[in-house]
């Protein structure tokens, strides 16, 4: 849906369907401008922790047991903790093709080849920035997506997660974050880990990590903890503590760990299918779990943020998840004083990814102002360094886009916007 729904819908109508503004409507004779006019802040760009880290950084009364960063494989990020290797590695396969590394695009070598050289150092970040023309961005980890991603002891036994060997695994990543966000503060802003094992501990870290050290967002993987759902009453003091701070939930998945559910679906073998599920599917786990479990209607300023899960299935999903509240609600829901669906237009914000042509038909049901941009810099399906040109290219409204890529990240993380990307040289 292009420039032919701006000749033949009503003015209102596309008002109500895109949140557009008078100005959008307007630019219909004109040629908009490049969206790196406009200030460009990434909702989830990643950071790629040194293996050492933990090693490095975590409370001297767990060094003996510090997680261990994995260095196989090219761009290894994988990480020892205790007895187990996570994420996990999936089927290995003869990769026939002379030159190309599986789970990467072909580019990727040359364009990250810089970067990886030097470490991942906090220099070659703000490059990378540069190089996309991204202003600002909220940091999430790589090897910290998976750290996690254990049951506790109290429900696998020994080779669980003890809750407070849990917390100071976060707080080391925290505090490498910490120093690594010092090297750019005006542009680089953390998103704290917190461990669902240890709820009283993931509170005064949280407070620790907004108050003390500046970050601006809560960073929890999807998956489950103990087999504990997100509205489970437990995590209450955790989401009344993140609604204090004024900062949003951030949730954000990755590749498969030992939590269940797996939202990989576990019996599919190929990245290819497992990873078409994966990232959307944890999303739409927290976003049923956030609307329809009453987390919302407890805690009514808590702001959630679903990241690297695109937005496309959310009309289907919330429309569905509506349905089913008017059909049960009566009788299992009635905590809830809104529709889920009302519960997701004013809390939820989702990440639009760089090419998602389908973001279209969300933005006709729900508008535009709950999604931010994301490049995922430097994983392996990222679009970098043309992540922003691809954004350019779908077919929304230029006003539209440059709200996402700005007005709408500052309303998420409550950070002013500022031009600040350097040109790249040519």
């Amino acid at each position: 849906m292009g420039d032919e729904l701006l000749e033949t819908d009503d003015t209102e109508s596309l008002k109500k369907k895109r949140g557009m503004g008078p100005e959008d409507l307007q630019r219909r004779g004109g040629e908009p401008d490049s969206l790196k006019d406009n200030v460009i802040a990434d909702s989830d760009l990643h950071v790629m922790e040194p293996p050492d880290l933990w090693q490095r950084y975590i409370d001297p009364a767990y060094a003996h047991a510090a997680p261990i960063g994995l260095t196989e494989i090219p761009r290894d990020m994988r990480v020892r903790v205790k007895n187990h290797a996570v994420l996990r590695l999936g089927r290995v396969r003869p990769v026939r093709q002379e030159g190309r590394r599986s789970g990467w695009r072909p580019e990727h070598d040359s364009v990250y080849a810089g970067a990886e050289a030097r470490g991942w150092d906090p220099a070659s970040q703000i490059e990378a920035m540069d190089a996309e023309g991204l202003d600002l961005a909220i940091l999430f980890p790589s090897r910290g997506l998976f750290v996690l991603g254990l049951d506790s002891v109290d429900m696998v036994g020994p080779d669980g997660l003890e809750p407070e060997y849990a917390s100071a695994i976060a707080r080391a990543y925290n505090d490498w974050l910490a120093d690594f966000c010092g090297h750019a503060p005006d542009r680089m802003y953390g998103a704290a880990m917190v461990a669902p094992h240890d709820v009283d501990g993931a509170v005064a870290e949280a407070r620790r990590c907004v108050e003390e050290l500046g970050f601006r967002a809560i960073f929890l993987a999807p998956g489950c903890v103990n087999r504990r759902p997100w509205h489970h009453p437990a995590y209450d003091p955790l989401w009344a503590e993140i609604e204090r701070l004024d900062v949003p939930a951030a949730f954000h998945g990755g590749g498969q760990t030992y939590l269940r559910p797996d939202f990989s679906l576990e019996v599919l073998d190929r990245l290819m299918m497992w990873h078409t599920f994966n990232q959307p599917l944890a999303m739409q786990f927290v976003t049923v779990c956030m609307c329809a479990g009453g987390v919302l209607e407890r805690f009514p300023n808590l702001r959630v943020a679903l990241l690297e899960g695109n937005c496309s299935w959310a009309p289907w999903l919330l429309h569905r998840l509506d349905e089913h509240n008017e059909w049960t609600g009566w009788y299992e829901a009635t905590d809830l004083s809104l529709k889920p669906s009302e519960y997701f237009r004013r809390n939820c914000y989702l990440s639009l990814e760089a090419d998602e042509a389908t973001a279209i038909h969300y933005v006709d049901w729900f508008g535009a102002d709950n999604l931010v941009f994301s490049t995922d810099y430097p994983h392996g399906d990222s679009q970098y360094p043309h992540a922003v040109e691809e954004l350019e290219r779908l077919a929304l409204p230029h006003d539209v886009k440059v709200r996402i890529v700005g007005e709408n990240w500052a309303r998420l993380y409550k950070v002013p916007l500022a031009k600040k990307a350097k040109e790249a040289p040519t």
